[in-house]
């Protein structure tokens, strides 16, 4: 869902992931191209109408934070790469981050080996 959003209403959403819980003047701040804040209410609330973000009550006025969890929309996106890129083959797309192993150290590829032995025991416990 959130590959199909406009650039600035993704910006937005990128901030929210990455600062946490924000007013609407916070996002009006924190932008790299300077928008009004009026033109960024009216994207927050385009957005909390899409469902992509909530608005919560505080002291500091209104609170915007992201509906899905971080984890959650990186493995959609993730999927949206791999069924673009890759043809939906996971192993083509792991292939590819594997022939980058000059970027990755000795405890990535420790981590990767981890999680490939993880998935095998979950294959085998179905």
């Amino acid at each position: 869902m959130l590959n199909r959003l406009p650039p600035k209403e993704r910006q937005i959403v990128d901030l929210l992931y990455a600062q946490g819980e924000m007013t609407a003047s916070e996002v009006t701040d924190a932008l790299p191209q300077p928008l009004s804040g009026s033109a960024v209410r009216t994207m927050l609330k385009r957005l909390e109408d899409k469902g992509v973000v909530r608005r919560a009550d505080s002291e500091r006025g209104f609170l915007y934070s992201p509906t899905v969890s971080d984890q959650t929309a990186r493995k959609s996106a993730l999927s949206d790469v791999v069924r673009v890129f890759f043809n939906g083959s996971a192993t083509s797309a792991a292939s590819a981050l594997l022939g980058m192993s000059d970027k990755l150290d000795t405890n990535e590829l420790d981590e990767l080996e981890q999680m490939i032995a993880r998935a095998r025991r979950e294959q085998g416990e179905r």
